[in-house]
């Protein structure tokens, strides 16, 4: 197994996001690890995310992360039932749609078709990796 230094990203803007989008690609989390925290105005998502940066493996890597965004107003979900909380879902990307500068809609894509949208005062997230990673013995594929 490749041995690396955790992930920890911070996004203050588009291209912050996008970094952080790459690298949640093909995360899995359970539904019910979905938190909406509406007093602290905060979204945090505990998730297993691919190792799309984990240098010649010749087998993929999973870790245990953390996704948490800040400063959001309010959550919006499409296509994404709240029952069972062990459901699993894929995170596909995540982008932001400029409102009021400099806020705006962060959107979570999931498989499937589903979606959250996020209403933010600014874009504030932070990914951060929080056990050593595993070996998995499926790379994520996507059909062109």
């Amino acid at each position: 197994m490749a041995r690396a230094e955790p992930l920890r990203l911070l996004a203050e803007d588009e291209d912050d996001l996008a970094v952080i989008s790459a690298a949640v690609q093909d995360a899995v989390a359970r539904v019910g690890d979905i938190a909406w925290d509406a007093r602290s105005r905060r979204v945090t998502i505990a998730l297993n995310r691919f190792r799309w940066e984990a240098p010649g493996a010749l087998l993929g890597e999973r870790v245990r992360a953390g996704l948490q965004f800040g400063s959001v107003l309010s959550v919006k979900a499409r296509n994404l039932r709240r029952d069972p909380g062990d459901a699993v879902v894929a995170l596909l990307a995540l982008t932001f749609e400029a409102g009021d500068p400099p806020g705006g809609v962060v959107r979570l894509a999931f498989a499937g078709g589903g979606d959250l949208a996020l209403e933010v005062e600014c874009v504030d997230a932070a990914l951060a990796d929080v056990s050593a990673p595993w070996l998995t013995a499926s790379t994520p594929a996507h059909k062109e």
